[in-house]
């Protein structure tokens, strides 16, 4: 898979979580994908300062994006 086939899966799979952030005042964007299978992504709006942001960004965003990316390996949050 080509790291534009990559990232076209990896924004599929955050449109499927963004409703649910949004619903909550907030967002995801992703910001870059490393070798391939280490995505970096930044949650915003209300979603900084949750306290369960990262709940959401384990049980949520990485186990969606592993379905639609099965190789990825792990998802970090990048904080302003």
């Amino acid at each position: 898979m080509t790291t534009e086939e990559l990232k076209l899966e990896v924004e599929k799979a955050l449109d499927e979580i963004r409703p649910f952030l949004i619903s909550d005042g907030g967002n995801i964007s992703l910001l870059d994908i490393e070798e391939g299978k280490h995505v970096k992504v930044r949650l915003e709006g209300a979603c900084t300062s949750c306290s369960l942001n990262y709940s959401t960004l384990r049980a949520g965003v990485e186990t969606t994006i592993k379905k639609y990316v099965p190789q990825i390996e792990t998802v970090e949050n990048v904080a302003l």
